[in-house]
């Protein structure tokens, strides 16, 4: 059985859409089964892996999550870091940690998705010449067939 469902991921990449047209920011989420390093420093590795800091604002966030390992990791491109102050995602974090403490993986992220929008729009309001630089799918970082 999947992680997410098909439902789960359409209601997710909706929620990013929707977050998106708060913000200029473009927000993207990573998954994978394990994370042995810690999760930020994973999440900054994929963050330039996955083009995040080619943003014209420079204003892409991404939010990794290694499921198996309950490690998640929300991290914004530089342009965000000029503007916002240290603390900027920690009640993000804490209501996408209460979500996944209960098992539901899917609330958590549309929860953490539809506050990054709203953080974000203080600092980089959406314009009307904003256009979705980076796809809202999410990236499953290991497609791994299950091991038996």
């Amino acid at each position: 059985m999947p992680l997410l469902t098909e439902q789960e991921q359409e209601l997710i990449t909706a929620a990013i859409s929707e977050a998106e047209q708060l913000t200029s920011g473009e927000i993207r989420i990573a998954m994978e089964k394990h994370c042995k390093d810690d999760a930020f420093s994973r999440a900054t590795e994929y963050f330039s892996k996955l083009e995040m800091d080619k943003t014209v604002l420079h204003n892409g966030v991404l939010i990794y999550l290694a499921y198996v390992d309950h490690k998640f990791a929300i991290i914004g491109d530089k342009g965000i870091h000029r503007k916002v102050p240290a603390d900027f995602w920690e009640t993000t974090q804490i209501a996408m940690r209460a979500h996944f403490a209960s098992g539901n993986i899917a609330s958590g992220l549309i929860a953490g998705v539809k506050l990054a929008g709203e953080k974000m729009a203080a600092y980089f309001p959406s314009g009307n010449d904003d256009i979705n630089e980076i796809p809202n799918e999410i990236i499953f970082l290991d497609q791994k067939p299950a091991e038996h």
